[in-house]
């Protein structure tokens, strides 16, 4: 027997938040084992990437250390995203009494994974129902400088205030079983976290069932409302033709918008095609920017002199029409003028700008190219609708020799 997931949605602001920028593994990693060595009841994470690293050693260290205090420790992952994990690694956790879950593990065909499509994307901690982290950072050495040219720059938030409770009623609600939920008490009423700042907030999610486009959705109502300036930094980005749409036509209008994108790319097809749409957006006016010290991982966004986001989708089709994602969209002029402040160093220091291209032998090409690209993606949310739409489970992890499904808890794609 099997569950359907169908989370909770916010689609009011929040009042009362408090948001702190945290930048790459270095800021963002011991503030999240700081918190979970303060549990005192709860701890749940979830992430796509849990690598047996340095960086995943010290979260797992930092889990065993709550579960053996008494505190009830859940961790979902991805199956694809964290594949290698091994049995002494899983084991030392499951013994403490961790529950320890993997999302659509999958089976191997020649060693290789071959259920690509629909992961759980998501990059979330909440701890005693209180503190909450969310952004696009995994527990891998590689969201650490000293990993070297490949390391990455990415985002994340540290979460005080109501709208925790959003985040906290999710994790539950993808996590855990009908039956523990019954067994569970929540550590703190779902409406009493206190006020922690002047920050009002969404927790917003995209799945594939009912919030397919949630996401972009807030996006686009930004960008409508757009009236100075747009700073966007995605590492992935190829977007749909509404979204594209709506960018061009507040640069049109007289809005600065800026766009951050790889230049140093992880995978090279990234920026290729990234690149089959800088004809369009130059030409509106729209200024890119490729980040060249190292691979670009974040998933940020600001508006004007209040709005932005932090989360873990990317602005391409994986993130907006398949996987399981999750953001914080945050309406507050400290917040905002943080990050801008953060993303202008990064535009200043560390990118070149894209000049658009003179006219020449290759002019009407690139123009026909750019023109087919932007129009065929109109068609996008249809292409998505023919791909498989798999139910993944969410199996517990479980010693070797005696493993078995969680079958209560599956998760509908």
């Amino acid at each position: 027997m099997t569950r359907a997931f169908r989370p909770p949605r916010s689609s009011r602001w929040v009042p009362g938040n408090h948001f702190e920028l945290l930048e790459n593994g270095e800021e963002f990693f011991p503030r999240v084992f700081e918190a979970i060595a303060a549990a005192r009841h709860e701890v749940m994470v979830e992430t796509f990437i849990l690598w047996d690293d340095k960086v995943g050693r010290q979260l797992h260290a930092a889990l065993l250390a709550a579960a053996r205090r008494g505190a009830d420790v859940h961790v979902l992952v991805d199956g694809f995203g964290s594949h290698d994990l091994s049995d002494a690694f899983l084991g030392e956790l499951v013994a403490a009494g961790v529950k320890f879950r993997i999302f659509d593990p999958g089976p191997q065909v020649l060693g290789q994974q071959l259920n690509l499509l629909r992961r759980m994307h998501r990059k979330i901690v909440v701890v005693d129902g209180q503190v909450g982290f969310i952004g696009g950072i995994n527990y891998s050495a590689d969201h650490l400088a000293d990993f070297g040219p490949e390391a990455k720059q990415d985002y994340s938030v540290l979460v005080r205030g109501p709208i925790v409770a959003h985040m906290h009623q999710f994790t539950r609600e993808a996590v855990l079983t009908r039956a523990e939920r019954r067994r569970r008490q929540s550590p703190a009423p779902a409406t009493g976290r206190p006020h922690a700042g002047t920050a009002h907030a969404i927790f917003v999610t995209r799945d594939n069932h009912q919030h397919t486009n949630d996401i972009e959705r807030h996006y686009r109502v930004a960008l409508r409302a757009a009236r100075h300036r747009v700073v966007i930094a995605n590492a992935y980005f190829f977007p749909g033709y509404r979204f594209i749409r709506e960018m061009r036509r507040a640069a049109l209008r007289g809005v600065e918008v800026r766009l951050i994108l790889q230049g140093r790319p992880d995978m090279p097809i990234v920026r290729t095609a990234a690149t089959l749409l800088y004809d369009h957006l130059l030409r509106a006016g729209v200024r890119i920017y490729e980040y060249c010290d190292r691979p670009l991982h974040g998933k940020v966004a600001l508006v004007d002199n209040e709005w932005a986001t932090v989360g873990s989708s990317n602005l391409d089709p994986l993130s907006l029409s398949l996987n399981l994602e999750a953001n914080v969209v945050i309406q507050d002029r400290g917040f905002n003028a943080a990050l801008h402040r953060r993303l202008a160093h990064l535009m200043e220091n560390s990118c070149t700008q894209v000049e658009a291209q003179p006219p020449g032998r290759w002019h009407g090409l690139r123009l026909l190219r750019s023109y087919a690209v932007f129009h065929l993606m109109r068609w996008f949310p249809t292409w998505v609708g023919w791909l498989p739409r798999h139910q993944p489970t969410i199996t517990l992890a479980q010693p070797a020799a005696s493993a078995e499904p969680d079958r209560p808890a599956s998760a509908a794609a």
